[in-house]
């Protein structure tokens, strides 16, 4: 049996192994990214108005314990330009699950596309967040042991701790009962004895419950790795399609970024739903086909040369009539006959806009526009997709659009877009949710469409606007409308394009339709946004 220590420089000596509060314990951290303190407040506001990510922390708070922590990991792991991930040894051991799951989903093949789409914005990462609700639901149940036994390991770290400081306490109340020779009283060496057997006790319960927790978080690990691969590759799908829709609908980064959280929530929620979803891929297709023919478009450019003419267009004067500039006698003749612009130049043949002032797209809403086509696009979509591009094209030309939904005669609904203006989003919505439904009435529309350019240009002396006719159907004008209206295209010099969708009889030769439109074309296939093409060169 040894020796009972008599003396306090044997009983510290028997307990310097736990000295307590002496020794700081480092710093354990609650969450796994780590963050600035502008980081957390972008967190903390994002978190305030999201009805959604507190309702998901609500839930998982129900079943498991600080997953709040948890969120705000997900979230700044894709938000921040360079999210950089603690060493596990810096962690509260109770978050090394979030710590785990977090660099899973850090380490997940398609993390890098997610974050093209999320860094830096804090709504996209907040979806992004929300897209792996559910696999976040399934981790933390899959680790519902790991988790028990991390708090148990915690539980009993805290009770060693606590076993120390008593240890630590014990001593300093012995050393104040020493003699000068350094002999404690028995009492006092008992209260030493006794926290010393304790602290043993609770250091051998932590090790033990440190190695449960370490097992149980390894045997996790494989599974949650998984999840946490689809949970990303589910996130990074939404945000994509969420990025693709607002491109489709022409909602620029920085538009998005300037609107409050929760305008732009309802804003997406309402891209999503009913038929503007539907038709966001024919949107997308029409825009991009019009930026096509836009970067194919120069203004007064030269094009296909097919002869000679006369002018005195020096950019295409013919070689032979420079060459008289070399000779003195001839130079009097040449200048005689730039005055007169008689000069040879290379004739060309070229497409150029002429339009300078509104663009209005009429737009047939009647019964049959709801017809669906090839691929299940309806007429109406056809029609809304291609006046959406026309409006991008007016704002590229720095021209006003005027968007006009018609059927009967008596139904009729006018979306203004000035050019000196940004297009409201939510306007553009309801221009292209907008349906009336009834008959068709050609004379309706075109009357509002050439009083508003008779409006613009008593206001700005604007002439030559363009009105597109969008129709599926053939209906009868008056002879007396219909000088009136000729009337009209004399005086403000508009042109008139028409397309017929469905290639009904208004596109035979001989039609009303054709009989009011100087260019008129005909669409039979919906999932063709080439038939506008020429639209978007001569517009």
């Amino acid at each position: 049996m040894s020796e009972t220590p008599g003396t306090l420089d044997e009983l510290a000596s028997r307990a310097g192994t736990w000295p307590g509060p002496a020794a700081a314990v480092p710093e354990r951290h609650t969450t796994a990214v780590v963050a600035d303190r502008f980081d957390r407040i972008t967190w903390r506001d994002t978190y305030e108005q999201s009805a959604g990510l507190r309702e998901l922390a609500d839930e998982l708070h129900q079943r498991h314990g600080h997953t709040a922590d948890l969120l705000a990991d997900a979230f700044l792991a894709a938000y921040k330009a360079a999210p950089r991930l603690r060493e596990p040894a810096e962690m509260d051991p109770c978050r090394l699950v979030h710590h785990q799951i977090i660099t899973a989903l850090v380490d997940s093949p398609d993390f890098a596309g997610l974050r093209r789409e999320t860094a830096g914005d804090p709504y996209a990462a907040a979806v992004a967040v929300l897209a792996q609700a559910t696999a976040l639901r399934q981790i933390l149940e899959r680790s519902r042991d790991a988790l028990r036994q991390a708090e148990q390991a915690n539980s009993a770290r805290q009770a060693a701790e606590a076993a120390a400081t008593a240890t630590a306490e014990a001593l300093r109340q012995a050393a104040g009962q020493a003699a000068e020779d350094g002999t404690v009283p028995t009492p006092a060496v008992d209260a030493v004895q006794q926290a010393i057997a304790a602290a043993e006790s609770a250091e051998a319960d932590a090790r033990r419950a440190a190695r449960g927790a370490a097992q149980a978080l390894a045997a996790a690990a494989p599974g949650n790795r998984a999840a946490a691969r689809n949970a990303v590759a589910k996130a990074a799908r939404a945000a994509r399609q969420e990025a693709t829709l607002t491109r489709a609908w022409g909602i620029g980064p920085g538009e998005l970024e300037r609107m409050p959280y929760e305008e732009r929530a309802r804003l997406a929620e309402r891209l999503r739903a009913g038929r503007l979803a539907r038709w966001a891929e024919l949107i997308g297709r029409f825009r991009q086909m019009a930026d096509g023919e836009r970067a194919r478009k120069v203004e007064n450019a030269t094009g296909e040369l097919v002869g000679v003419t006369l002018g005195d267009d020096l950019s295409r004067v013919v070689p032979s009539e420079l060459a008289n500039l070399g000779l003195p006698g001839l130079r009097a003749v040449f200048a005689a006959r730039y005055a007169a612009g008689e000069l040879m130049l290379y004739d060309s043949r070229g497409e150029q806009a002429t339009g300078r002032g509104a663009v209005v797209a009429c737009v047939d809403t009647s019964h049959s526009m709801y017809m669906e086509g090839p691929g299940g696009v309806t007429r109406e979509a056809w029609a809304k997709a291609c006046a959406l591009a026309l409006l991008d094209q007016a704002r590229h030309a720095r021209r006003d659009f005027v968007g006009i939904l018609f059927s009967a005669a008596d139904k009729i609904q006018v979306f203004r877009f000035p050019a000196d203006r940004p297009a409201d989003i939510a306007r553009v919505l309801d221009f292209a949710e907008t349906f009336l439904g009834g008959g068709t009435s050609y004379q309706t529309p075109l009357s509002a469409a050439g009083d508003l350019l008779a409006e613009e240009f008593d206001d700005a002396a604007r002439r030559r606007g363009d009105i597109v006719l969008l129709t599926d159907d053939e209906c009868g004008v008056t002879e007396e409308w219909t000088r009136g209206w000729n009337d009209a295209k004399r005086r403000l010099g508009f042109r008139v394009f028409g397309v017929a969708i469905g290639a009904p009889p208004a596109a035979e030769e001989g039609s009303v339709l054709d009989a009011l439109c100087d260019n008129l074309r005909s669409v039979e296939d919906f999932t063709d946004v080439r038939a506008a093409a020429d639209l978007f060169r001569l517009i």
